[in-house]
C-alpha cells in the first residue's frame, strides 16, 4: 500500500516576524559548520517575505537571488548581508560559551 505524502514548505508556516525570528535563530544554532543551511533558511524566508520585493530592497535581481540562495547557490559575503538587512535583520557575532 503506497503511503500519500504532501510537499512541506517551511516558507507557507512563516507568517509573523517572530515566526520568522525563531526560525533563523533555530537554523543558525542548527548549522554549526554547514553554511549552505545558513543560506537554504535565508531563501525559505526571501520566499516567505515575497523575494521580489526582497530584489527591490536589496538591488539584486530577483533571478540573481533566485540562485544566490539557491542548494547550489554561492552567494557573496556581499549578498548575504544585503539579504540579511533587507529582511530587517543585523549579522552579530558573539563569543562561543
Amino acid at each position: 500500500m503506497p503511503i500519500n505524502t504532501t510537499r512541506w514548505d517551511s516558507a507557507e508556516h512563516l507568517k509573523t516576524e517572530e515566526d520568522i525570528q525563531l526560525y533563523l535563530e533555530a537554523c543558525l544554532e542548527e548549522a554549526e559548520d554547514d553554511p549552505a543551511l545558513i543560506i537554504h533558511a535565508l531563501g525559505v524566508v526571501a520566499r516567505a517575505k515575497n523575494m521580489s520585493q526582497l530584489s527591490r530592497d536589496t538591488g539584486l535581481s530577483r533571478e540573481g537571488l533566485y540562485k544566490a540562495l539557491s542548494p547550489d547557490g554561492n552567494p557573496t559575503f556581499s549578498t548575504i548581508a544585503k539579504v540579511t538587512k533587507a529582511l530587517g535583520f543585523k549579522l552579530t557575532i558573539q563569543p562561543t560559551p
